[in-house]
């Protein structure tokens, strides 16, 4: 008799009468689908899942899905090993991708999975990721020479992915992206390096590849969990963003305001239960006055984790994908919003109460508050994007902190 070998259960991410309220396409990837889907695209490679873990999402408005795995598999010669996998639904199934159709509500839904760092639509991460290939490819670019050790800094599937690659001669990382994407990323580092500190593009490849060398500095997102550093002013954030050049091509940047509907969106398919709250908000929102602000230059992302600080000093700004024109208000309340939500520190809250002072002395409060809120609501997907074991919780909590944030709010928290 021939056995039969099942793909493993998903580990559950919530209860089973929170998910049927999802749409199709997460309950394909967060239900007994994610089993098979994953065993179809490790077994070209002779590989078997015997356990399944969902270990991050991306959830779009309009219903589509991407989600990580780590899974311990099983391969023909005995081996274990534990491998990520990705799979996402719609039109952002790459092509390459190991395709499988799940029936969800009587109506079939497609996915495509595939697994690390084989991602169909960043070619050059199958180099990157692992690091003979990476030491192979570093010195053909004549970056590095030598053993390199590889680790994975961030993953978006289909989108990006970072990699520090410690050489030698000290610290480089690889920026990963669609082909298409390199060259207008690549000049958009050349035209802001000399005005702000971006790290300099060494090299990069025909299939999406950019070295950058590392810089100096430790994130300010680092600095304050601690309980003493010297922190940037308000002056110097200023400094920074003043000093954009004004040739940074791109459209311009939409504010935290124009992300609002999205974000509630998402957050009412995962949490049904806030919908009422979440259109209060949007209403809330959608009616405060945007006022009227120049069009500047932008990072288009601004927060913490994006900022390399030494001695108080700004010296490093990171992730300028986005930089383009925009609003400096819009910049601000990106800053502030991951501010308000985790000065858990003394040190930490001192700082942010710093900034809002600042910010509240250049715009009128309403003004601010509302993009504050806005940006607020953006960083409530957070906990369910990363699964964390008590993602609805944590979701609720920023929720409620966008809700004090918010104009016309009867329950303003100290700092706002």
């Amino acid at each position: 008799m021939t056995a039969v070998h099942l793909p493993p259960p998903l580990e559950p991410v919530a209860p089973p009468a929170r998910r049927r309220s999802w749409p199709p396409a997460l309950r394909l990837l967060l239900g007994e689908p994610a089993g098979a889907l994953c065993a179809a695209a490790l077994a070209p490679a002779g590989g078997r899942p015997i356990r399944l873990r969902a270990t991050g999402t991306t959830v779009r408005a309009g219903g589509g899905a991407t989600v990580r795995y780590v899974a311990e598999v099983t391969w023909a010669d005995g081996r274990r090993s534990r491998e990520r996998l990705a799979a996402t639904t719609g039109g952002t199934i790459p092509h390459g991708a190991t395709l499988l159709e799940g029936t969800v509500d009587g109506a079939r839904t497609a996915a495509g999975a595939w697994r690390w760092p084989w991602d169909p639509a960043l070619p050059a991460l199958a180099w990157a990721a692992r690091p003979g290939a990476a030491a192979a490819r570093l010195a053909e670019l004549g970056v590095a020479d030598g053993g390199v050790r590889v680790r994975a800094r961030s993953y978006r599937p289909g989108r990006r992915a970072v990699l520090e690659v410690q050489t030698g001669a000290g610290p480089l990382f690889l920026k990963v992206v669609r082909p298409s994407a390199a060259d207008g990323l690549a000049l958009r580092h050349a035209l802001l390096g000399g005005a702000v500190p971006v790290p300099p593009v060494l090299a990069r490849t025909p299939d999406g590849a950019l070295v950058l060398r590392g810089l100096a500095g430790t994130p300010l997102r680092v600095l304050l969990a601690g309980e003493a550093a010297a922190l940037p002013g308000p002056e110097a954030i200023d400094a920074l963003l003043d000093a954009l050049p004004a040739t940074v091509p791109g459209p311009q940047r939409p504010g935290p305001l124009a992300r609002v509907l999205e974000h509630a969106a998402v957050l009412g398919q995962v949490a049904p239960q806030l919908r009422p709250r979440l259109a209060r908000l949007a209403a809330a929102l959608d009616a405060a006055d945007p006022g009227e602000h120049p069009e500047v230059p932008v990072h288009g992302d601004f927060h913490e984790a994006q900022l390399l600080v030494d001695d108080g000093a700004v010296v490093g700004l990171l992730d300028v994908d986005t930089a383009g024109r925009g609003h400096r208000i819009d910049d601000w309340a990106t800053l502030l919003a991951p501010l308000a939500l985790q000065a858990t520190s003394a040190p930490a809250a001192r700082y942010r109460d710093e900034l809002v002072e600042a910010a509240l002395r250049r715009w009128p409060a309403a003004q601010l508050r509302a993009r504050v809120a806005a940006a607020l609501l953006g960083l409530a997907t957070g906990p369910f994007r990363v699964l964390e074991p008590a993602w609805m919780v944590r979701t609720e909590e920023r929720v409620a902190l966008a809700e004090r944030w918010a104009p016309g709010s009867r329950r303003r928290g100290r700092s706002v």
